[in-house]
């Protein structure tokens, strides 16, 4: 299979939690050759004391400290040839870390936002597994959280309909058509 992303470029695979963002990321980095898959969850994992709860108001600080580590690793797998998928919760306040990091390396930047409807969303964040993120109160706020995403509605996918499978294959068509591929960061 032909690379849809050229080595250098980045995806980063976002929207609310129980969209499907890992399945369809590993989806997508197993058909890639020499590809990564950063899963963003793993990066607040490596914080052994102190951490917060990345969805709690104080965490703001914390969060934005894994972004910048995050889109530092991304574009440093980036810059050395590989094909690389980031997933994970990377709402647009956050997006300038990876758009920063993304110009001044001179790498290209997919910004693909999976959504579903509401209810579709919360069913299936309610049903992962155990230590993941399951409560409904709370995947209903964040699911509010990129429910207008005003400019960026244009990087929205509604995947409701779609399985895992035809998830990837629509986000693989539409980084093909430049869809999902943002404009330079005029900070590089």
């Amino acid at each position: 299979m032909e690379d849809v992303v050229e080595a250098g470029e980045l995806v980063v695979l976002t929207g609310s939690p129980g969209t499907g963002k890992t399945t369809v990321a590993r989806l997508l980095a197993d058909e890639m050759s020499s590809s990564v898959h950063l899963h963003a969850d793993d990066f607040w994992r490596f914080i052994r004391r102190g951490g917060i709860m990345p969805y709690l108001p104080g965490a703001r600080r914390q969060n934005a400290v894994v972004m910048e580590v995050l889109a530092g690793a991304a574009c440093g797998y980036a810059g050395g040839g590989f094909h690389v998928v980031v997933d994970g919760v990377v709402g647009p306040w956050f997006l300038d870390r990876f758009s920063r990091a993304a110009g001044e390396a001179g790498l290209g930047l997919h910004y693909v936002v999976l959504r579903a409807d509401e209810e579709t969303t919360v069913a299936r964040g309610a049903g992962r597994g155990e230590g993941e993120l399951t409560d409904p109160e709370v995947l209903r706020g964040m699911y509010a959280q990129f429910a207008d995403l005003g400019p960026l509605e244009a990087h929205v996918l509604d995947n409701g309909g779609l399985d895992a499978v035809g998830t990837a294959a629509a986000v693989r068509e539409g980084i093909a058509e430049g869809r999902f591929l943002l404009p330079a960061s005029p900070d590089a």
